[in-house]
């Protein structure tokens, strides 16, 4: 039997090797896709055919799905330059500054460059996110780093196959405390205490638990940790129904604005450079929509790149300051975004990198986050580390997006990471895990 590529040359485009049918458009790019995976994986002929002949083409791509975004790679492929399959879709977001690129992308005009008519709708909390994305109602949504991680895997919904396509933000979050416990700055005296987070499955909540175990807190027994939805958190924290939360800007920089917190430290403290709020997008979208996926992607991914510049945080604090995204006086908003703000303890702070936007999606910050939604009993099935990260945060696809609009991209999708001084390697992730002496799992 001739190899393969003699073969090709003299059947019809669109054939799998073994195979004599006539397909479709659509199934000629999934078999291209199909064979080029096989090419990479099983470069001899002989040995393709012979599993081929084994276990059916069937079965093995079946098999190759559970370790390879083989949708996204299918979506990719099917791209036709200009031809859009929506031009108008909705993007909910939460009104945080985290949000930023996914916000200003709309008054500075990223989405009409590429074409699209993005109506970014502004939405109370990140359960109602996450429910109106599963039906539909949104494309894509600003979310949580962690959260379609936790969508992918069933983890508080039904399980559906959900990316990070892009990262919306590094650093900008803080713990915030009510001003009465300006005597009460180390963590140990901090038992009975009430905190809020803006979501469970969030970077708030398991960076707020790994700094409060690190100070020999236990999160689960030593304080009470709730969700509060970030508009509420510094009404709530006025009130008196919470002593501080870790949470997103601007709502830590208005609470010192209003008189009734400080701010105790910057998540960049803990982890500088760390994941907080993301581009989710359903799997779905983007094998449906490759042409619309692409172009929002690069409206998001120039839009990251815009806001990355120091030059040009003044201008974008006005554009989302107003009452239709934020809703946040102008003041606060630019002292989140310049890092030249007042911390509620009599001092002003210049921290250039307090907020930052970065958009590639690392595959190691994928493998922490698991870490710890494992750490605290959120994942209790097995599970490969790699594999969830490689198929939800879709790094490779976002190198090559990167590297075409003239952005810089790492070449690797893995690294190590500092939180709060001790080295994460993501090719070890249980021994990570069970040096812990505070865990649930």
């Amino acid at each position: 039997m001739a190899d393969s590529g003699s073969r090709v040359g003299k059947q019809k485009a669109g054939k799998l090797e073994g195979t004599t049918e006539r397909l479709s458009d659509d199934a000629i790019v999934e078999r291209a896709v199909e064979r080029a995976l096989l090419h990479e994986i099983l470069p001899h002929g002989p040995a393709r055919r012979d599993l081929l002949r084994a276990i059916g083409s069937g079965a093995l791509f079946s098999a190759l799905s559970a370790f390879f975004p083989l949708g996204a790679a299918r979506a990719l492929a099917q791209e036709k330059s200009g031809a859009l399959e929506l031009k108008e879709i909705q993007i909910g977001f939460v009104p945080i500054t985290c949000a930023t690129p996914i916000i200003m992308a709309d008054p500075m005009g990223f989405y009409a460059k590429q074409g699209l008519k993005v109506n970014v709708v502004k939405t109370a909390g990140w359960a109602l996110i996450r429910d109106k994305v599963l039906n539909r109602e949104y494309h894509a949504s600003h979310m949580l780093s962690p959260m379609p991680l936790a969508i992918s895997l069933g983890i508080g919904s039904k399980p559906q196959a959900m990316h990070v396509a892009a990262i919306e933000n590094i650093n900008g979050q803080a713990i915030t405390l009510h001003n009465k416990h300006k005597e009460r700055r180390d963590p140990k005296q901090w038992k009975g205490m009430k905190f809020a987070v803006p979501f469970d499955y969030s970077m708030h909540n398991l960076l707020l638990r790994y700094y409060l175990a690190e100070h020999a807190i236990d999160p689960d027994k030593d304080v009470e940790i709730r969700v509060v939805p970030p508009p509420e958190m510094v009404a709530n924290l006025r009130a008196g129904n919470i002593d501080g939360y870790l949470g997103p800007e601007p709502f830590n920089q208005r609470a010192v604005f209003e008189e009734v917190g400080f701010i105790h430290l910057l998540s960049k403290e803990l982890w500088d450079g760390h994941p907080c709020c993301a581009l989710g997008v359903p799997a779905s979208f983007i094998q449906e929509n490759p042409n619309t996926f692409a172009a929002l992607f690069r409206a998001i991914a120039t839009a990251t790149a815009h806001a990355h510049k120091a030059e040009n945080r003044m201008e974008i604090a006005k554009a989302i300051a107003p009452a239709n995204y934020l809703n946040q006086p102008l003041p606060v908003v630019e002292q989140v975004l310049t890092g030249r703000f007042a911390d509620g303890l009599g001092k002003i702070q210049n921290v250039p990198g307090r907020a930052d936007f970065d958009p590639f999606p690392w595959h190691s910050m994928a493998v922490w986050i698991l870490t710890q939604l494992k750490r605290w009993g959120y994942l209790k099935q097995e599970f490969d580390y790699r594999t969830v990260a490689e198929q939800v945060f879709l790094a490779t696809d976002a190198r090559r997006r990167m590297i075409e609009l003239g952005l810089p991209a790492p070449k690797e999708s893995y690294k190590r990471h500092e939180v709060m001084g001790k080295t994460f390697d993501p090719a070890k992730p249980e021994e990570y895990l069970k040096g812990f002496a505070i865990r649930r799992s």
